[in-house]
């Protein structure tokens, strides 16, 4: 019991350390974590995540579609996205830069405008050894910048923009043939560009007729092709588990919080409406999810 308290306080404390830290300086970097933190749970995070399995492995979801990270695995999840952890092996062990989306921003304007979108359509790899250990050496580095107290924040962030540049051009350049794969089918992107639109407009469109539009596509021949591209899952309730999983993250972080004020931030009319489309989406009403929340307090 008091192993679980400790192993708790710490994870407080080091979640509490990774907030400030990208907050202040808009990077964080972990060089080694064991097993999975948010297993199960479906997470969106508003930052860029860039994972490297050491060793073992996990099987995961991204934009509900299932990967597998083995030892060497990179692994990129863009900001909005949803992530999720099913399980892992015994010796799982992973390293972690995350990147605040505004650094992100600048990175993109600043360095490259070429199509970091097709993480959205493949976000795993798989590296060498030496790879794998050059990109751990770099890691190391940026930890060495983030953490250097007496740079002033304006050239620590000129600094990290920099040999961010330089770790893009490290895992563009390794992902080179997996992306020769990925141009060589049009269709493949498609999947991407739906998500990462949802992520942007699901506050005030979740109908298949907007995406389709801003897609090129004809309604009836987007669903069909989603379907397909989704290996089962339609459009439709892909915004629909979207949707839900950002308001259960609200209410995860806030389990105090009213439905109308959920309702709200998602950009519902009413709370009425909020409450069927969560029904719909999960199973339960939102009331309910809340419940099992405040039981578990």
């Amino acid at each position: 019991m008091q192993r679980q308290i400790k192993k708790t306080m710490q994870n407080k404390e080091k979640l509490t350390k990774m907030v400030q830290s990208i907050n202040k300086i808009g990077v964080y970097v972990d060089q080694e974590i064991h097993g999975l933190p948010f297993q199960g749970i479906e997470i969106v995070i508003p930052h860029v995540v860039l994972l490297v399995c050491l060793d073992g492995n996990a099987r995961a979801s991204y934009d509900k579609q299932e990967v597998t990270l083995s030892k060497n695995t990179m692994a990129v999840v863009l900001p909005g996205h949803i992530l999720q952890s099913f399980s892992c092996s015994d010796d799982y062990t992973y390293a972690r830069l995350i990147v605040a989306q505004d650094l992100f921003k600048d990175l993109k304007s600043y360095f490259f405008s070429h199509d970091y979108e097709k993480f959205h359509a493949s976000p795993i790899c798989q590296l060498t050894d030496i790879q794998t250990k050059r990109i751990m050496a770099h890691y190391e580095l940026l930890e060495a910048i983030a953490s250097h107290d007496s740079l002033d924040l304006l050239l620590r962030r000129q600094i990290l923009l920099s040999q961010l540049a330089i770790s893009y051009e490290f895992v563009n350049y390794y992902r080179r043939e997996q992306d020769q794969k990925l141009k060589s089918g049009n269709t493949a992107t498609v999947f991407a560009e739906f998500c990462d639109l949802v992520t942007k407009h699901y506050k005030e469109n979740r109908n298949i007729y907007f995406y389709a539009e801003k897609l090129g596509y004809e309604p009836g021949y987007f669903s069909k092709l989603f379907l397909r591209l989704s290996n089962g899952i339609t459009a439709l309730d892909w915004i629909q588990q979207y949707v839900a999983s950002r308001a259960k993250q609200i209410m995860n972080k806030q389990p105090d919080i009213k439905i109308k004020e959920v309702a709200f931030q998602l950009g519902f009319p009413t709370t009425a409406n909020f409450c069927r489309y969560f029904l719909r989406a999960t199973g339960i009403y939102p009331q309910a999810y809340k419940e099992t929340l405040l039981a578990k307090a």
